[in-house]
């Protein structure tokens, strides 16, 4: 059995972030939505982590304003020579995959492991070369211990190296609407049908 986030994390009493509401696209990051209490979340969710992030539109967020909806999640950096243009692109592949009823319930992030170089216009400038919609895309960036922490929790490793380059986990998570781990896949350039088919559980409730 998984350990509850709440025990590992000693700020989580002061969780205070209002989570998100499903609502209909209008060109706003997820991070930027009307917000919905949706009380405490579980001991067993991302969501509890009580660090501040910082969008590539410059607004401040918890993780948790993010909840209400499922969240497909992968860290990343935008100046990786190799792995990361790939697991993007594995990750727009399988934006492509979903159908219309589920890509209107679920979400994407990217979260920042360079806090150094990643300032919020660098994420800005990755949006538009990568072409990320901006109403179903977050990215993100934080504080290296911040970062350091979320990684952790994901199970992703990273180090960086002389170059500034870093050697990383490869690791895409389905969180669910409560901020849970769902499901993770691992690798690159590995077949997306169990991701595919755990995104659109999560979302089977809230398709219309």
């Amino acid at each position: 059995m998984r350990t509850p986030i709440s025990i590992l994390l000693l700020s989580a009493a002061a969780f205070a972030t209002e989570p998100v509401k499903p609502v209909a696209k209008d060109n706003k990051p997820p991070c930027c939505r009307v917000a919905l209490d949706l009380g405490k979340p579980t001991d067993q969710s991302l969501y509890l982590l009580d660090s501040i992030w910082t969008s590539d539109v410059g607004r401040q967020i918890k993780l948790g304003a993010l909840r209400g909806r499922p969240q497909i999640v992968a860290l990343f950096f935008t100046h990786c020579e190799y792995a990361c243009p790939i697991l993007v692109g594995e990750l727009k592949a399988i934006e492509t995959k979903l159908p219309a009823g589920v890509l209107r319930n679920v979400d994407f992030l990217l979260v920042s492991i360079d806090s150094k170089r990643d300032t919020p216009a660098e994420l800005a400038v990755f949006r538009e070369k990568r072409e990320l919609l901006r109403d179903r895309w977050t990215l993100l960036r934080g504080g290296a211990d911040d970062v350091r922490e979320l990684a952790a929790l994901l199970g992703v490793n990273y180090a960086e190296d002389s170059r500034g380059q870093f050697a990383h986990t490869n690791l895409i998570t389905l969180l669910n609407a409560d901020g849970e781990i769902a499901f993770q896949h691992a690798g690159l350039k590995q077949d997306p049908a169990l991701l595919v088919a755990a995104i659109e559980k999560a979302t089977s409730g809230a398709q219309r």
